[in-house]
């Protein structure tokens, strides 16, 4: 970590005259993405003049970020509160998530999106997802002169968070990026040290006549978290009566001190396409063949240097456990793409995947043998169409299992409306039937009551969505699902003398949750509201879906221009709350969240004081969080026995520069 903090402080002696080269404008991209690429080309050649002078700038709407579904951004080296909510560790707005005490730990969930295209069971271990980067979260660039983006925080003790990134294209036909995220948290609490690395290796081509495209990326993952329980039953009664002496969480006791968890992954995703027939200015037809390639590797391996049957149960050893799943997937899939200026785009594709999920070893537990592996092909079809006509704009696809053990489909369709830039409104319905993630179906371990095969129903689900914009003042989104067959671990009642033995179950009757979400922005002079709130509902008879009933941010927060605009501030306060309900608990043999009917927690607000600093490309933050927690009470708390953070200071920078 030190010779990234060097090569940090090298990179702003070396290139400090060179973030300054950008109009710093933020409209949208004007035109198509071919004049743009053009442009890139001119521009480069202006800027190698004879006597390697630049003579003409690059803009910053030039520096192009691609999305898997081929929608383009370009870079934002803006501030504004967005950036202050996405300024944490998975980079993304986290509203609707409750971060345990120490930074790269999982997060507890207040809401649930149930949309889903899925058709393959998700691995498992979901609780260590959140920092993982799908095939959806890798972006891909394309860059008139090179971009780095340079990321830094300050985490728990002896520790901090770093992401470095670079993206070149070598010619106006080909882009690389090379980026490192990298964490080391020793925590507040003992035994909660976390160590994790994400390493991300793009590259997209396009031939000259651009018939040909090609992109994939190379993710590796490495995901380590010392485990501790939460804390024992009597650290719970000091941490909440907020004794002096306990303010020093290091001497608080927790469940255990000798275990780890480690989550490995690694992916090489290839998709490229070639157009038999390209649009012109006379054909309006184009046919478009691709294929899509990807193979991933997971591992979730469990660590503990000797058993505690009073907490997990009865184990088949007394020490040196080791619990390791694997997944091994290949995913392959080709399409032919048809579109014109009549019908809009329309897709049909075949796809095939390969999985091999399990362990290495068979159980046999009470005269049952459990086997060690689900592994098989699954053949599906599946189709897109997409049709653009002045404001309105129609999408759809579809997705059917036709082959092999696991059952799936799903069937997503929406409808959006743009009166202009500032009014626009959409409809969506989505159905989705896929089988439960492979740790409900299988799981094995040294601990005797985490040992099951089941054969669950495919979860099915339904959601019907409305969203109506209007400007900043009111962004309102509601979604009414229906979940049939719903599957969630929950304590088993029958293990007696344990604190978590923990299985799957299946939820045979039908669950309806309403969920309704206004974002807005008051602004008067330089000071500004911002506001998202959540309602949500659920009607479940059998508890299994625990959501709090109102979840709400507020931010109030002042911006200017100082020191004859050299410098853009912001600061502020941001309220989050939420209202109490039966919240979940954290299962570390899993890594999953399990239901609990027993306890409600929530009804804590906590208060963030931040400064943020804009100057040329360089954003500059400074955040006094939880800074209420002092004053209204030692209550607040991630999962059952797991404390949320207390007071602390952090500050942090995220620094673009041009070359």
């Amino acid at each position: 970590m030190k010779t990234v903090l060097a090569c940090l402080f090298i990179g702003f002696l070396t290139s400090a005259n060179a973030q300054g080269e950008l109009g710093d404008n933020v409209k949208p991209p004007g035109g198509e993405q071919d004049s743009i690429y053009n442009r890139m080309s001119t521009q480069r050649g202006a800027q190698r003049g004879s006597k390697g002078k630049k003579d003409e700038k690059a803009n910053i709407e030039d520096y192009l970020i691609i999305s898997v579904e081929n929608d383009t951004t370009y870079v934002d080296t803006t501030l504004t509160i967005q950036k202050e909510y996405k300024f944490n560790y998975i980079r993304k707005d986290n509203f609707g998530l409750m971060p345990f005490a120490n930074l790269g730990q999982t997060y507890n969930s207040l809401t649930y999106d149930f949309q889903s295209t899925d058709l393959m069971p998700g691995f498992g271990a979901r609780a260590r997802h959140f920092n993982y980067w799908e095939i959806e979260d890798v972006h891909y660039y394309r860059v008139p002169t090179p971009l780095t983006e340079l990321f830094f925080k300050t985490a728990f003790e002896q520790g901090q968070l770093v992401d470095s990134f670079i993206t070149i294209n070598t010619s106006p036909e080909f882009n690389f990026s090379i980026a490192y995220k990298g964490l080391r948290s020793l925590g507040k609490y003992q035994n909660a040290l976390t160590s994790t690395g994400n390493f991300r290796f793009t590259s997209n081509y396009q031939t000259k006549n651009k018939r040909y495209n090609a992109r994939g990326h190379i993710v590796t993952q490495d995901l380590m978290n010392r485990e501790n329980g939460g804390l024992d039953a009597t650290s719970v009664t000091n941490f909440v009566n907020g004794a002096e002496e306990f303010l020093d969480r290091s001497i608080l006791e927790v469940n255990f001190e000798n275990a780890e968890s480690i989550f490995l992954g690694k992916r090489f995703h290839l998709e490229h396409d070639y157009k038999l027939i390209q649009k012109d200015s006379l054909s309006k037809n184009e046919i478009k063949l691709g294929h899509i390639m990807s193979f991933e590797d997971k591992y979730f391996q469990y660590d503990q240097s000797s058993a505690i049957t009073s907490y997990f149960g009865e184990a088949f050893i007394s020490s040196n456990i080791k619990d390791r799943s694997t997944l091994e997937n290949f995913y392959n899939k080709v399409y032919v793409n048809y579109s014109n200026n009549i019908i809009g785009d329309l897709q049909f594709s075949i796809s095939n995947n390969n999985y091999n999920y399990g362990y290495d070893k068979v159980v046999v537990l009470d005269n049952t043998t459990i086997t060690n592996r689900l592994k098989g092909d699954i053949f599906s079809a599946g189709g897109k169409y997409r049709k653009q006509y002045k404001g309105f704009e129609l999408q759809g696809a579809f997705g059917l299992n036709v082959a092999g053990d696991f059952d799936g489909n799903f069937l997503k369709a929406k409808a959006t409306f743009n009166l202009n830039e500032d009014i626009a409104a959409s409809a969506a319905l989505n159905h989705s039937s896929k089988a439960p993630n492979y740790n409900m179906l299988l799981h094995q371990s040294s601990y005797k009551n985490y040992n099951w095969r089941n054969s669950f129903n495919n979860t099915e689900t339904q959601q019907l969505t409305f969203n109506a914009r209007y400007k900043q003042l009111a962004n309102i989104t509601v979604d009414l699902n229906t979940i049939t067959d719903y599957v969630y671990f929950k304590h088993d009642d029958a293990v007696a003398n344990t604190d978590q033995a923990i299985k799957a179950y299946q939820n045979s009757s039908t669950i309806t949750y309403l969920r309704a979400q206004l974002e807005n922005e008051i602004k008067v002079g330089k000071f500004a509201l911002n506001n998202t709130v959540l309602y949500q509902n659920v009607q479940d008879d059998n508890n299994t879906l625990n959501v709090p009933e109102l979840t709400t941010r507020n931010t109030l927060y002042f911006s200017s221009h100082l020191f004859k605009k050299a410098m853009y501030l912001q600061t502020g306060v941001t309220l989050n709350y939420f209202t109490k309900y039966n919240m979940n608990a954290y299962n570390p043999i899993l890594a999953e969240f399990y239901v609990q009917n027993t306890e409600e927690f929530g009804d804590f607000p906590r208060l963030d004081f931040f400064i943020n600093a804009k100057i040329r490309q360089t954003r500059l933050f400074l955040k006094a969080e939880h800074f209420n927690s002092a004053f209204t009470g030692y209550d607040y708390f991630s999962a059952p026995n797991n404390p949320y953070r207390d007071f602390t200071v952090r500050f942090g920078i995220v620094w673009n520069f041009f070359l």
